[in-house]
């Protein structure tokens, strides 16, 4: 079943590349689209605006809607009826309603307010605009086609989907201007080899503001003091914080900091690639040698509020049936959610401080290993200044809550999925220690 899966997962990948690609053809040379520049830089090339990843393939399931917001801007994913991962705008063009509450049937988006139903026209050649195809009575079909929903492209590979944001949806696809390449955030471009590897996943909800969520993965001391006690890592605690020797590098895709142990004959202990807008990639010792590798997505939902996709790659641990016999899946989500919850006060208070103004430069002492964390700063102000993303959909204290409301549906924010994992772990357990002394019960 899972082979089946997996094999239709390339399939829509396949499309939907070929969507992407022979739309952006014409605009621009598909060798300069997806090759980095090769001029030698360390600035980073790409922005605050680009390709994003929002969501997991497996998040998007056939028949439902997945909403979400981005830079303050309502968006919803789904799969069209070609399997198609599409992101459109979250309003409906006849009378400004949103999707929330309405359906997905057979690949159509269905409005809830008055059940105008949305698709491609179902040829290649229409995949890149989705139309009106009923409202109300056959006396609207010339109408409906008159009314289209405003996208943004969307791509899915290795289980990721990756929309390209620019803040302006545009009814046709063909009509984006790629600036920036999909290549630059893939983990095989990094080296690691995913189809390889086993993965847990888990999402976080944060409201703190999501420059200081990435701000706090590119810290590398805290985690000795913050999380020594929840990392399962006897060489990670208090006991054992020490200062590293730091190498950085840069170049026009990534600022990459190499930690080594200023004992040990200068072995590497931890490896940290940013890469923007907003990915992170974590190597447990170097990329060669790693056992594992932390990829961190970081998803800008609005102000005060952000979303990280959590992967942890692993090349150990791959039987499937001895992971879910000692329950490798639930306690890997109960880790993650026990960090995330370490740090979800730092990063409150650390928003508030800097809303306030308390956070200046003069008032900021960095350390030695606080170098990776001023390039970072120093590429975000540079982006915020040209691009000004959140000036796209400004909010303010009149605007309605509605998307806030329901929007925070993961730890730390909302600890219901914690507590399910947690409840499933102690459930299973019992069950496991029930079961031979029932089968003891029934011999004698």
């Amino acid at each position: 079943m899972k082979e089946e899966k997996g094999k239709e997962n390339k399939s829509i990948e396949y499309e939907t590349n070929n969507l992407i690609r022979s739309t952006f053809n014409e605009k621009k040379n598909l060798k300069d689209l997806e090759n980095i520049s090769q001029e030698p830089s360390n600035q980073l090339t790409n922005g605050l605006l680009g390709w994003y990843s929002v969501s997991s393939s497996d998040s998007i399931e056939e028949g439902k809607l997945n909403h979400f917001t981005l830079y303050n801007e309502p968006l919803v994913l789904y799969r069209d009826r070609e399997g198609i991962v599409r992101c459109v705008k979250d309003v409906c063009p006849h009378r400004g309603a949103s999707f929330l509450g309405g359906e997905n049937i057979n690949g159509q988006l269905v409005c809830p307010y008055h059940g105008a139903r949305f698709s491609s026209q179902g040829s290649c050649t229409n995949l890149d605009r989705i139309t009106c195809q009923h409202i109300i009575d056959s006396n609207y079909d010339n109408y409906a086609k008159s009314i289209k929903l405003f996208q943004y492209p969307c791509i899915e590979k290795e289980g990721y989907i990756y929309i390209y944001y620019t803040g302006t949806p545009l009814a046709n696809i063909e009509d984006f201007e790629i600036k920036s390449s999909i290549n630059s955030l893939l983990p095989e471009t990094y080296g690691l080899p995913s189809l390889e590897c086993e993965y847990e996943e888990v999402y976080v909800d944060f409201k703190a503001d999501w420059a200081r969520i990435i701000e706090n993965h590119l810290d590398i001391l805290h985690v000795f003091w913050m999380h020594g006690d929840t990392i399962p890592d006897k060489n990670v605690n208090r006991d054992t914080i020490t200062s590293f020797n730091q190498r950085i590098k840069r170049d026009n895709r990534q600022i990459e900091s190499i930690y080594s142990h200023k004992t040990n004959g200068q072995e590497e202990f931890i490896r940290i690639k940013f890469v923007p807008p907003g990915r992170i990639f974590i190597y447990k010792g170097s990329p060669e040698s790693t056992r594992y590798i932390q990829v961190l997505d970081h998803i800008p939902l609005g102000n005060n509020k952000a979303r990280v996709i959590v992967r942890h790659y692993r090349k150990f641990l791959k039987n499937k049936l001895f992971t879910k016999l000692v329950l490798f899946s639930h306690l890997q989500r109960r880790t993650f959610y026990k960090i995330f919850s370490e740090d979800y006060l730092v990063l409150k208070t650390q928003t508030f401080n800097e809303q306030m103004g308390y956070i200046q430069k003069d008032n900021v002492k960095l350390l030695g290993e606080d170098k990776m964390v001023q390039y970072y700063w120093d590429w975000l102000q540079n982006a915020l200044n040209k691009e000004k993303p959140w000036d796209l959909h400004p909010i303010n204290s009149l605007t309605n809550t509605v998307h806030d409301d329901r929007g925070m549906k993961y730890p730390p924010e909302n600890p219901d999925m914690a507590i399910k994992n947690n409840r499933k772990i102690i459930i299973k357990l019992l069950t496991r220690a029930l079961f031979p002394i029932s089968i003891i019960l029934l011999l004698l």
